[in-house]
């Protein structure tokens, strides 16, 4: 089978905000899509589309409930570099959202839960009517039991959805599950083209998306220096530098980071660390995880293990 062309969508803004609650100055914003458009990333993920009427009392950088007027004045002349948003089952009133020609998204993301995916579908039918590219990406894909999957693939194949996204939450998938899921999706939705979003809990998130491009995964996830919740995603300038496609390059990326992913780097805290790789094992949501790093007890590794791996402990399953 020939390697399709890959689709690089940049998720630093949207998964990064959940590091900094979304933290990011309008400067920061801007110089990345800059930055992207000259390395020759595809879609460049700007942030939630979600309403934040339906999220009393949340708190958060502008990025976390995207205004078109805003969103305007940001990105005030758009290049070849696409815009994305993603929306959650439960969090997005679909009154909200403007038709395609009056948006400056070009990709709306929906995400749920597998008992979710035919709210999902209504969602997407409806995006897709008002003209714009969507994907379907099912969260938690560790903890879904086969019988599930394929029920939801049947509705799943019922609809236009343009992207089906095989979704590492927990940073729990090795090769094997990644060669299984990607060849599972495939043989269940040969007509869908699909997407893959890994997490690096176990520092695998890199192998595991070249890998699923190999096998004809065409959408890869990641973020300029792996920013994303707890552990981060697969880094952009990674697959940038790696994928020898003539179309990218690196050296404005790496400027990018330069100028603000260190600074960065120094206020919030992402990536490879104890707590997070022990519940990538566990495969069990970071939360656990990102509320030690928060307490005094943050280094306290080995008592995280026992607490995590003693029976009388049950962590929370919920996921953000």
């Amino acid at each position: 089978m020939s390697i399709p062309n890959a689709k690089i969508v940049d998720c630093t803004i949207r998964d990064g905000g959940l590091v900094n609650n979304w933290d990011f100055s309008v400067e920061f914003v801007q110089d990345m899509y800059r930055a992207l458009s000259l390395a020759g990333v595809e879609y460049m993920e700007i942030g939630y589309k979600n309403s934040p009427k339906l999220l009393k009392g949340a708190d958060a950088g502008p990025w976390r409930f995207l205004d078109e007027g805003f969103l305007r004045e940001v990105i005030s002349k758009k290049s070849d570099t696409k815009l994305s948003a993603l929306v959650d089952i439960g969090r997005v009133d679909e009154n909200d959202i403007l038709p395609r020609e009056q948006s400056a998204l070009d990709l709306i993301r929906v995400a749920c839960y597998i008992q979710d995916v035919d709210k999902a579908v209504d969602l997407i039918n409806k995006f897709h009517r008002m003209g714009y590219e969507t994907t379907i990406n099912i969260m938690a894909l560790s903890h879904v039991m086969e019988n599930d999957l394929v029920e939801a693939f049947e509705e799943i194949k019922k609809s236009p959805v343009d992207v089906v996204y095989v979704v590492d939450s927990y940073g729990n998938f090795d090769h094997k599950d990644t060669n299984y899921l990607v060849s599972k999706f495939q043989s269940m939705l040969p007509e869908k083209t699909l997407g893959i979003h890994a997490h690096n809990n176990m520092q695998l998130a890199f192998s595991n998306t070249l890998l699923a491009h190999e096998k004809g995964v065409s959408f890869l996830d990641s973020s300029v220096y792996g920013m994303g919740r707890a552990a981060g995603n697969c880094n952009t300038e990674l697959l940038v530098g790696y994928l020898k496609n003539p179309r990218y390059e690196l050296r404005p990326v790496l400027e990018f980071i330069e100028k603000h992913m260190l600074a960065t780097r120094e206020k919030w805290e992402w990536g490879y660390i104890i707590p997070y790789m022990v519940t990538g094992l566990l495969n069990e949501h970071p939360r656990v995880a990102m509320a030690a790093r928060a307490s005094a007890d943050k280094d306290k590794f080995a008592e995280f293990y026992d607490k995590l791996t003693s029976p009388e402990v049950n962590p929370a399953q919920s996921i953000e």
